[in-house]
């Protein structure tokens, strides 16, 4: 049985997909873009965006009852991989020892023209 999980607090999806979906003791979030759920806006630095798009991934944790300690996995998107050792600064901060398992990219483009796109799986 899966159960969608949706934040208030994240913004809305910009297409047909949610959140997140929890399926058994496991929960996979969609990617989020660094998109401000108040506002509406991305900021403008690698580095900022990959802080929104945590912050975005948080919120969505939350909801399911989760926090960033029960990530068990995560996949970065990036538009630059030169970005990377500002992303993996602020990243470090969000997670903690034992850190998740982690899968890193260089896309050619993000919806929207962003920097960054984190997805993760946390289990329960």
């Amino acid at each position: 049985m899966k159960k969608v999980i949706v934040s208030e607090k994240a913004p809305a999806a910009i297409g047909c997909y949610s959140h997140a979906i929890e399926a058994g003791n496991m929960v996979f979030t969609s990617g989020q873009l660094p998109i401000d759920a108040t506002t509406g806006k991305m900021p403008e630095t690698a580095a900022e965006q990959a802080k929104q798009s945590l912050e975005n991934v948080k919120h969505i944790l939350e909801a399911a009852g989760l926090t960033m300690d029960d990530t068990v996995k995560t996949t970065v998107y990036i538009k630059n991989i030169g970005d990377f050792p500002a992303i993996n600064e602020v990243y470090a901060t969000y997670f903690a020892e034992p850190f998740p398992a982690r899968s890193c990219f260089e896309v050619g483009n993000l919806p929207l023209g962003a920097l960054v796109e984190i997805e993760v799986i946390a289990s329960k």
